[in-house]
């Protein structure tokens, strides 16, 4: 399918692995100009490399910063004035009990979860609705909806986003820029595989994946790690004209962990 997405200018944070890298070499192999973004030169620098072997030919800037500080979010406004497409995808997560989570900790999540989001959609969304076309998505998670208990502070930091985006898209009614969040589920993400490492040092990820969805997450219809490309095709379709109609919109791509039937 075709998302007439050609020469849209995308820029996709926290993007040099992971889901980020993901999203950005679909919306390249579907056409888009790309900005990808990290904090390790090396990391970034490997990320474009991925893209072009999967999009010869592909137009992929990169941008190595921390935006979760402001000062660095404003060099890269200062570098790219303008975006078509922002997916607002850094972020952090870790287990950890409530009562060992410090003040720190809650800010460190919330400017890296939350305002880093925040300040790129200040930043671009005016441009978007005066060109009367954009698209803004937010990576959250379905531990925004059904809050982790050893991941409260992560969890908070998801469920902010759906507000924030949320309130974002209203302010959008009546013209061609949509604002809507992806919730993905349990992902064998870069980010993942090292947890599970961690967690499960020498283990067959079988074996670690087989008993995370027996004891951890048994509502799951999939029962498996969703892969990150699962989770780029749905966010590379929201980015698309094809998508016009979905504004506001919480879209899961969590393999069913969630079983409310909305939300």
């Amino acid at each position: 399918m075709d998302l007439k997405l050609a020469d849209k200018l995308a820029l996709v944070s926290g993007s040099s692995k992971g889901i980020g890298l993901a999203i950005a070499r679909t919306l390249a192999v579907e056409g888009c100009r790309v900005i990808i973004n990290g904090r390790s030169p090396d990391a970034v620098a490997e990320g474009v490399a991925n893209i072009l072997g999967a999009a010869p030919g592909a137009e992929v800037q990169a941008f190595v910063g921390d935006l979760s500080v402001a000062s660095v979010t404003a060099e890269m406004v200062d570098r790219f004035p303008t975006v078509d497409v922002l997916v607002n995808n850094l972020g952090i997560f870790e287990r950890k009990v409530f009562e060992q989570i410090g003040d720190d900790d809650w800010q460190r999540y919330f400017d890296v979860n939350v305002m880093s989001g925040v300040r790129l959609s200040r930043a671009y969304l005016a441009g978007m609705k005066q060109r009367n076309w954009g698209r803004i998505v937010f990576i959250s998670s379905e531990s925004g909806i059904q809050i982790p208990p050893d991941m409260i502070h992560y969890g908070m930091t998801k469920t902010a986003q759906l507000a924030v985006s949320r309130g974002l898209a209203e302010t959008c009614a009546g013209t061609g820029v949509t604002v809507n969040a992806v919730l993905p589920g349990p992902t064998y993400s870069d980010g993942n595989k090292a947890a599970i490492a961690k967690r499960a040092p020498g283990k067959p990820l079988a074996e670690v994946e087989k008993e995370f969805f027996e004891k951890v997450r048994p509502s799951s219809l999939l029962k498996r790690y969703a892969t990150v490309d699962e989770v780029a095709s749905m966010v590379a379709y929201v980015c698309s004209p094809l998508a016009s109609a979905t504004n506001g919109a919480a879209l899961r791509v969590e393999g069913g962990v969630v079983r409310a039937c909305f939300g």
